[in-house]
C-alpha cells in the first residue's frame, strides 16, 4: 500500500523538515506539503531544509511554481489549486470527496478520497462513506485511491476490506514531536 503523510496547516520551522526526513527514512512513499497559508518564501525555505535526495518524494498542494526550482515528486490538485501550471508534465494527484469525483479523475497518478472516517485534524468533518459505498470502489475504473480522513494505524485493517491502494495520514502523526518520536510512530505503521 502507498503510504502518504500530509503536513498540517502551519509549518513548524523547528521540527517539520526533520520529521519529513524521518517519515521518508521509514519507507513512506510521499509527503504532501499542504500548508495553505504559507508564503512562497516559507515553502522554499522548508524544501531547502529537506535533503535533496528526498525531494522526489515531496508533493506540493500550492505554490506550484516551486516545482520549477526543485525536482519534486508532483503536484496535488484541490479546491484552492484546481489546475496545474500550463506547461507542467509531471505527476498529478487530486483531492476527491465523492466516488463520482474519483471516476472523473482520469490521468491522475492517484487520488485521495476523504473523509473515510471522522477527521482527526478538522473538527466536525464527518465521514460520508458507508461500507456499501466504499465497496463501489471495486466496481469502477479509476486511478489508485488513497484513503484519507481519520486514518490511524489502528484503522489500517479496515481499509484493506476495500479497494484502496494506500492511505494518507495527517492528524494521526505527531508533527510537533521530535524526529525520534516521529520515527518511532511511523515505524509501527506496518505492524
Amino acid at each position: 500500500m502507498l503510504k502518504i503523510a500530509i503536513t498540517p496547516q502551519h509549518i513548524n520551522e523547528r521540527t517539520e523538515a526533520k520529521n519529513v526526513v524521518a517519515i521518508l527514512e521509514n519507507g513512506w512513499h510521499r509527503v504532501h506539503l499542504r500548508h495553505p497559508g504559507a508564503s512562497l518564501t516559507d515553502m522554499r525555505r522548508l524544501i531547502e531544509a529537506i535533503p535533496q535526495r528526498w525531494h522526489g518524494s515531496l508533493v506540493l498542494h500550492g505554490h506550484f511554481d516551486l516545482v520549477n526550482e526543485f525536482n519534486l515528486g508532483g503536484l496535488h490538485l484541490n479546491r484552492r489549486c484546481p489546475e496545474p501550471p500550463s506547461l507542467y508534465r509531471g505527476a498529478l494527484s487530486r483531492s476527491c470527496h465523492t466516488i463520482g469525483e474519483v471516476r472523473e479523475s482520469v490521468g491522475m497518478a492517484y487520488v485521495t478520497l476523504s473523509p473515510i472516517f471522522d477527521s482527526i485534524s478538522k473538527s466536525g468533518y464527518r465521514s460520508r462513506f458507508s461500507p456499501a459505498l466504499l465497496s463501489e470502489l471495486s466496481l469502477v475504473d479509476h486511478p489508485p485511491v488513497i484513503a484519507l480522513g481519520g486514518v490511524t494505524f489502528e484503522r489500517l485493517p479496515e481499509l484493506k476490506r476495500y479497494n484502496f491502494s494506500g492511505y494518507a495520514m495527517l492528524g494521526a502523526l505527531p508533527w510537533d514531536a521530535p524526529a525520534e518520536e516521529m520515527k518511532r510512530i511511523t515505524r509501527i505503521s506496518e505492524s
